[in-house]
């Protein structure tokens, strides 16, 4: 069965339309998710919202937005205040520019969709769009109203479609200054830098997602198959912890174990005499 579009609407470029829907690219559906429930009972457990004060129950009926302003006060805002608020969407994704592919940082990628056409009528405007960021090796940057939201969307060619990734806007993108503070300014040179070297390029690959496996669920999943089968669970050694590294001698170690890695990767097998 087809996917479900997540947004219909038309794609604008200058007087070219194209009707295009939009497809959820990546999603975390599959992983696996717990419910909280009473241990007493079994039962699975619902949230319920209390007064901070008073302690109370408040019931969703008396349950309003507030924006803080500081000390306990807080301007109060109905639902149909802020439905006022969403801009309007006329479900046009309109491009204002065209940029080169390369040019935006990857910190400012939000979420990604696929784009597709969204009826047979608009075969002729989408390729001619694919096609035409290809050619140029350019993405479109859009704007448009989506799930409430004013959003910002890189468009580039994927495939035999197009693929758009809402963009972060610039003052939620912080600056890495602050993180980097620390990072002292060392010269790297000698054996260390050679074998540094050496150990990228006995590891040097292709990136290949099928190949990655998320640890975590896959433990999870193990779990709850051990519990209901009564297995026993075991509990996880303690890592050792290094306090003290000699560099010089890690690399040393990597690149051996590296290059032991590589041999068995690249080795071919001796056929049988016969």
């Amino acid at each position: 069965m087809a996917s479900r579009a997540s947004w219909k609407g038309t794609l604008k470029i200058a007087e070219l339309l194209c009707p295009v829907a939009l497809y959820t690219a990546a999603s975390t559906s599959d992983r696996v998710a717990f419910h909280m429930v009473n241990r007493a009972t079994g039962n699975k457990v619902r949230r319920e919202f209390v007064d901070a004060e008073t302690g109370d129950v408040v019931e969703r009926q008396d349950q309003i937005k507030g924006y803080e302003l500081g000390g306990g006060e807080h301007v109060l805002l109905t639902p149909d205040e802020i439905a006022a608020a969403v801009p309007e969407s006329d479900k046009v994704l309109d491009v204002t520019s065209f940029v080169p592919c390369g040019q935006i940082d990857d910190v400012f990628f939000d979420k990604p969709y696929y784009l597709a056409p969204s009826d047979a009528a608009a075969a002729d405007a989408f390729v001619l769009i694919r096609d035409g960021l290809r050619a140029q090796g350019v993405a479109a940057i859009a704007r448009a109203v989506l799930f409430r939201r004013v959003r910002t969307m890189l468009i580039r060619a994927h495939g035999s479609g197009l693929i758009g990734t809402t963009l972060n806007f610039d003052h939620e993108v912080k600056a890495a200054d602050e993180a980097f503070a620390e990072v002292v300014d060392v010269k790297i040179t000698g054996e260390m830098l050679d074998l540094a070297r050496h150990i990228i390029e006995t590891k040097r690959g292709s990136f290949d997602p099928s190949t990655f496996d998320d640890r975590y669920d896959s433990a999870l999943a193990e779990l709850v198959k051990a519990k209901l089968e009564g297995r026993k669970i075991a509990k996880r050694p303690e890592p050792k912890r290094e306090t003290k590294v000699n560099l010089l001698a890690a690399l040393r170690e990597s690149a051996k174990v590296a290059g032991k890695k590589n041999d068995q990767r690249t080795a071919t097998p001796r056929r049988k005499a016969g």
